[in-house]
This record gives structure tokens, sequence and C-alpha cells, in this order.
């Protein structure tokens, strides 16, 4: 639990923006975003000029970077690989394995490490952490991290199952396993979003995740495949003639709910459901069809399920998909109350069922500031 005074500052770092939230133990004192570093056009030349406006914008609020009231900065790290399976104290050694890192998260690590160094630099005084997307994943076992090809030309490429959110997921879990009362038991996660994910959890612990080495696979997302026989992308090579390059733009930014209907916003594609279209609906039961499935899978996996937890922009914020991906799975234990979610209660499922369904929204800036400060009584910055 976060410190009642601390100030911790919370950086996400992106290829072409940076998030930041400034917290007071566990309230949020301040938040905001800069985007479109390094665009064309942009006045926002590179990282170091966003943190230069992160840091004007937080001084208009007494609150600046340079303040000596400042205790630590938490800093979002997408890939962390086999290296980083807890929140660490970030040193010139444990950048200079980020950047090793950057193969797994070309389009990530190198923003994350941007920021970390901009920040190193104009406060070297502060402990700085990193906090890992793939940590909260790193217990999988074997069994659900390992992929069925060549074992040495895995390990030698680091290929494996690492997943992704685990930010999210680690704090959306505990929530609800508070929100029962039982912080020992079983959690279905499905954290819905532009990009959507997965887990299932027992006792706090991670033992399966659907997005794997990299963010590209598991469920339906809004631009994203998802699961994908790969015989597919050969054919689209060797028959249909694209690029790796064309292949890789098709099935990250192509595809999803994008490539069926040609939105990536749920708003509008349950807008065009309701005025019956036919490719919205194909959409919507593709990527309900999905969820259902993955929460099937993952109650096999945990033999007993006690929460399952909807969360992200979607999983928040649409009563729709809810009801329509726990549909007919009442002898399972699992129902959904139509008052209550429509309501948007944080329990939407009626008394006495075996599995209670929560809407939880996400915290993950939250979840940074904690994984924070639980570690520097374990560490002695230089």
């Amino acid at each position: 639990m976060a410190g009642k005074t601390e100030r911790v500052l919370v950086l996400n770092s992106g290829s072409s923006s940076v998030k930041y939230a400034l917290f007071i133990g566990e309230e949020r004192l301040a938040s905001g975003i800069v985007e479109r570093i390094g665009e064309p056009g942009s006045p926002v030349a590179d990282h170091g000029a966003a943190l230069d406006i992160v840091a004007g914008e937080l001084a208009d609020r007494n609150l600046g970077i340079d303040s000596p009231e400042l205790t630590a900065i938490g800093h979002r790290v997408v890939h962390g690989g086999t290296d980083f399976t807890e929140p660490t104290l970030i040193t010139d050694e444990v950048t200079a394995k980020i950047e090793e890192l950057v193969p797994l998260a070309p389009l990530h690590n190198p923003g994350n490490l941007a920021g970390i160094e901009v920040t190193r630099r104009l406060r070297p005084d502060l402990p700085q952490v990193a906090v890992f997307d793939t940590a909260f994943h790193s217990t999988i076992s074997p069994a659900a991290a390992t992929y069925a090809i060549d074992r040495k030309l895995a390990e030698r490429l680091k290929i494996r199952r690492y997943g992704f959110h685990g930010t999210s997921h680690a704090y959306v879990s505990r929530e609800a396993a508070a929100l029962v009362g039982r912080p020992g038991c079983n959690v279905i996660v499905l954290h819905l979003g532009n990009g959507a994910s997965a887990s299932a959890v027992s006792g706090g612990r991670c033992l399966e995740t659907s997005m794997g080495m990299t963010p590209l696979e598991g469920l339906v997302m809004g631009t994203r495949s998802g699961d994908l026989d790969p015989g597919v992308l050969l054919y689209l090579a060797r028959t249909g003639g694209m690029s790796f390059d064309e292949i890789d733009t098709l099935v990250n930014r192509e595809s999803g709910m994008r490539g069926l209907c040609g939105e990536n916003d749920m708003r509008t594609v349950q807008e065009r459901l309701a005025a019956k279209d036919p490719d919205a609906e194909l959409a919507f039961s593709v990527y309900c069809h999905r969820l259902r499935k993955y929460v099937g899978a993952y109650y096999a996996v945990l033999g007993v399920v006690d929460v399952i937890a909807f969360t992200g922009g979607v999983g928040e914020n649409s009563p729709l998909v809810r009801q329509t991906t726990l549909d007919g799975l009442e002898a399972l234990g699992i129902a959904v109350d139509p008052d209550r979610n429509r309501r948007g209660k944080r329990i939407i499922s009626p008394d006495g069922t075996a599995v209670k369904v929560a809407v939880i929204p996400t915290n993950e800036e939250l979840e940074i500031t904690r994984q924070t400060l639980a570690i520097l009584p374990r560490t002695k910055h230089p």
C-alpha cells in the first residue's frame, strides 16, 4: 500500500506520447498527456521536449519535477523479457538490459527508455523504478509459456509467451478479490480496450494470459487480429504476394474490428449494430465469441472461478459486450443481472450465483505508484 505522504511521478513514455500522473500516497494530484512527439509539424521535437512540457505543466501547479517533495519516479516499461519479473530500481545496468530487449518490443521499449534517460538527467538524485507490463505474467508455468516449436531456436531468439497489460491485470485481480472479500480467490480478468487481453489469476498469481510473445495474440482487438492460424500469414506471403511489412501492417493496424467492419471504436460499432448493419453484426459476434471461448478456457485452467472482472474502456462501458459474452453460461454458475449491468453496478451478477461478475475500473498509474513505493525500502539508491 502506498504511503500517505510520499509523492510519486508516474510516466508512461511511448513512441509518440508521454502520459503522466502525480500521486501523493494514493491521491492523484495531477495528470496529463503530451502527444505527437517527433511527428511532422509537431512542436514537440523529442522526448526531452515532451518532459519539459510535463515539467512546465506540473510547475504551473507548484508540483514541479524539481520539487524536493518528490519521492520517486515510476516508469511503465512494456517488455521486461525473462530478466525482469518484478519492479526494479533503475541503474545503468538495468537500462542496458532494457535496451537489449528492444527487438522484442521495437515500438514500445525505445520510447520507455527515452523517458527514463531524460528523467534520470533531470533528477539524478531520485530513485527511479521500472514497472514492467510483462512482470505480472512471469508466474505462468512452462506449459503455458512454451510454444511448440524447435526448443533450441526458441531459446536462442527468446520466443515464448510473455503477456502484456500486466499492471492492469495485477490491479484489477487484486481489487476483484477485495470486492468479494476473498483475497486468495480465482479471478478471470478481461481487459478490453483498443488492445485487449485476458488472464487467469489464482491467489494473486497469474497462471495464463492471452497475449503472447507480442501483444498480437489472443482476443479480437480494435485493429489487431488476435489468434490467427500461422498458415494464413504464409499464404498471404506466398499466394497473396504480400511483404513482411505489409503483413505486419495488416494484422496489427488493419485487422480486428477495423478489418471486420471498418471501425475500431466499439461505441460506433454498437450504434451500427443497433441499426442492423450486417458488417457490425458479424464483427460484434466474432468479438464476443472469442471472449466467451477464453472465459471457458480459463475456467478449465483455474478449475474453480470466483470472479470474472471486466475492465478497460470497453469492459467498463459496454453492458452489451458484458451481457453477450456471458449469455448462456448459467450451467457454469455464470450469469449477468440485466438491470445491474445496465446501471453499471460494481457487481452485475445476480445474488446467489457461484461466480461473481464485476466491473472494475483499472488504474495502472496507481498500480505503478504502489509497486514503486513497495520496493524502495528494499533498495538503496546510489
